[in-house]
């Protein structure tokens, strides 16, 4: 009997010892500009439901690709709302997750040794002491489109474009110029405002009307297998306590259907 009831106790340990069948890993293609605050997202998302989220960060354009050529992620958030459009239209996203979360901003942003007047705006570019202005590669990063935008709205392009350093996403762009590979960079606000540079250097907004809207997307993507959860995620960054997490950290945010929870 005593045999019987040691067997039973050692069974409900190892039941109780094993992790949550229920619980699962969604792995999420996620563009630079999101690289802050979705540790925190994610960080959250693990707390309240489980769930984690296996996070891959990198320029928009290179994960559209990749996607199309049957990359294993189960959500994608872009910086531009054209992707995920896309993958719409060719029936690579599961119907009716297109979601638009964010609209991001650019900034221009020096370190803190940096004697240069940003004052001036984009014009601070043609000082003589920038040598190097670092921006997004604008062929497949929305952030390195909207900057080379906006200088032509100034009609600054043309003076600058030769000093530039291209970044393979917006987050390295910002390490060039944290690292002195650069002078200057024109970057996302959301970075400049990040835990990790805050108190590195100092920035100025670029004028909005100056650049198309950054508007920036995400679908649960058509191959995952794990769509529950990857909607599951979507409906909690549209909660309140995420959306104020994301304008912390310098994005628009819209008011989701969720927004009062």
């Amino acid at each position: 009997m005593k045999a019987r009831v040691s067997v039973a106790i050692a069974l409900l340990l190892a039941i109780f010892a094993l992790p949550s069948a229920a619980a699962e890993e969604i792995t999420i293609a996620a563009a630079s500009d999101l690289q802050a605050v979705f540790q925190e997202v994610s960080a959250q998302f693990q707390k309240q439901t489980g769930n984690t989220a296996k996070l891959t960060f990198g320029s928009s354009g290179n994960f559209f690709t990749q996607i199309q050529n049957g990359a294993p992620f189960d959500l994608y958030f872009s910086a531009d709302i054209e992707y995920p459009k896309k993958l719409e239209s060719a029936g690579l996203a599961e119907p009716g997750t297109l979601y638009q979360y964010a609209t991001g901003r650019i900034v221009l942003w020096v370190p803190n040794e940096s004697k240069l007047d940003l004052a001036q705006g984009l014009k601070a570019l043609l000082d003589s002491s920038v040598k190097k202005v670092a921006i997004a590669n604008p062929a497949h990063a929305p952030y390195g489109r909207a900057a080379v935008a906006a200088l032509q709205h100034e009609k600054l392009y043309d003076q600058v474009s030769p000093k530039f350093v291209q970044g393979e996403n917006i987050s390295q762009t910002m390490q060039f110029v944290a690292s002195g590979n650069a002078d200057v960079g024109i970057v996302a606000l959301s970075l400049a405002m990040s835990p990790a540079m805050k108190d590195k250097g100092r920035y100025v907004e670029v004028p909005v009307d100056t650049y198309p809207p950054i508007e920036q997307a995400a679908v649960v993507l058509k191959s995952s297998q794990k769509k529950k959860t990857a909607k599951q995620f979507l409906d909690f960054l549209q909660t309140k306590t995420i959306a104020d997490l994301m304008r912390s950290h310098g994005f628009s945010v819209p008011d989701g259907p969720k927004a009062s929870q």
